[in-house]
């Protein structure tokens, strides 16, 4: 059944839901580097799950028009993109090595689009939302069908474009609550040696996460 006005059957949606938030909980990339910057302060925090989030509606709109499925068809392509998100990663990481123990926040502008990069340059999160948004959607998700074909892609469009923004909200709350939990928590977590491994260990999985994806 598919409610009028809404491009996805209700238990479609509700079950992409619950993909989604268990998903969007397991800790990877996103959420360290989130982590490390609420560490510094809240603000910090907030603005790197903004700059993430970001990531997200911009890997949905690749999706939607279509451009991710050159990941698919141009030789090279999904290479060239994993080879710039691993270097940056592994940028990231050693940055964060360098200025382990430095009590100095990063910029507003910064925190945005490290975040952004961190996600947008990430090949497996294109791929993953190439295979994994369009996977929900099938044929209850024409709300154009009655238009013909171009109507069933539109609808196919709207659908995994309410899809991806789904997506974003729910990452959005999630790492604005592990921003604040650990600019709480900074308290114990700022104490210079305290910080100073932490952002050795951060610093540290990030190279390894860049040097992982370089791999392939």
């Amino acid at each position: 059944m598919v409610v009028a006005g809404f491009p996805l059957a209700p238990p479609t949606y509700v079950l992409f839901v619950l993909a989604a938030a268990t998903l969007i909980v397991t800790p990877g990339p996103d959420t360290l580097f989130v982590l490390s910057c609420g560490i510094e302060n809240r603000a910090a925090g907030l603005r790197a799950a903004l700059g993430v989030t970001t990531g997200i509606l911009f890997h949905t709109a690749l999706v939607v028009v279509g451009v991710a499925a050159v990941y698919r068809t141009v030789p090279g392509a999904e290479r060239v993109v994993r080879v710039a998100g691993a270097l940056y990663l592994c940028y990231l990481g050693v940055d964060t090595l360098r200025s382990a123990g430095d009590d100095a926040p990063p910029t507003g502008g910064d925190g945005v689009r490290e975040g952004f990069l961190v996600n947008a340059l990430n090949p497996q999160v294109a791929l993953f939302f190439l295979a994994f948004l369009p996977g929900f959607v099938g044929r209850g998700a024409g709300a154009g069908d009655a238009g013909g074909v171009g109507g069933a892609l539109a609808g196919e469009s709207g659908a995994i474009a309410l899809l991806g923004v789904t997506y974003a909200v729910l990452t959005a709350v999630y790492l604005a609550v592990v921003a604040v939990v650990a600019d709480g928590a900074a308290g114990v977590l700022r104490a210079e040696a305290t910080g100073r491994r932490l952002d050795r260990v951060a610093g540290g999985i990030l190279l390894l996460l860049g040097v992982w994806v370089l791999a392939g």
